[in-house]
């Protein structure tokens, strides 16, 4: 099977001063369509700059990161954001939605900004709502959600436009033990049944425990 994302000694430094600062120091992964992969490691070993160069978000030093068959580190920078766009959903620890925006305004949005217009009857919407359990706080928003709700919003917003690969940045980290389980069961159910490719950064084992796969991090290269 074809990895869906991949990356090929993968380096990025920071100049801090007159100083390089290495974070990744050539990352070698191969990740395929449809598995729920948590990456793990101590603070400061990487793992979030390597999120972010994989969506995208940040450029590498060197080395590649593959996605669908487009190299993100060889392209310019409106079509690196062109692939973002279609192939990439983030869930972020902060859920960053827009607070003057209900829920389902949120996720309107997310079908504008992919598609150019918001489909009023998008069943994609409604199959994903009805998973995330979700209906029926439509016309809140998101000051009048809990914080698990809110982060059920973000992730309704990140799989709404059906990408190829959802990357979550510690996604229950601001969440309580019961919210928390129930955005990972979530999670679950959207690989499971829906077949979506995750690949969450956590430093929480119980949830790394729901993925497929997990991939350890220490000092900017994969340990294990």
């Amino acid at each position: 099977m074809t990895a869906i994302l991949r990356t090929e000694n993968l380096k990025k430094s920071y100049i801090v001063g007159k100083t390089e600062v290495p974070v990744l120091k050539g990352v070698n992964i191969a990740i395929e369509p449809g598995e729920f992969v948590a990456i793990m490691g101590p603070s400061g070993c990487g793992k979030s700059t390597m999120l972010h160069v994989m969506g995208g978000l940040l450029s590498p030093t060197s080395g590649s990161i593959i996605i669908d068959g487009e190299d993100l580190a060889k392209v310019s920078d409106a079509k690196r954001t062109d692939i973002r766009r279609r192939k990439i959903g983030f869930v972020f620890q902060r859920f960053n939605l827009f607070p003057t925006l209900t829920a389902e305004g949120n996720l309107k949005l997310a079908e504008k900004i992919h598609t150019g217009h918001s489909n009023t009857a998008n069943d994609k919407r409604r199959e994903v709502l009805s998973l995330l359990k979700l209906e029926d706080k439509m016309h809140h928003k998101p000051l009048e959600l809990s914080g698990g709700e809110q982060q059920r919003v973000a992730l309704a917003r990140a799989v709404v436009n059906s990408p190829a690969i959802i990357l979550a940045d510690e996604p229950t980290g601001n969440l309580d033990t019961e919210n928390s389980e129930i955005v990972l069961n979530m999670f679950r159910d959207l690989n499971q049944k829906l077949g979506q490719t995750i690949i969450m950064i956590t430093h929480n084992p119980e949830a790394a425990a729901v993925c497929s796969r997990i991939i350890r991090m220490r000092d900017g290269v994969v340990a294990e």
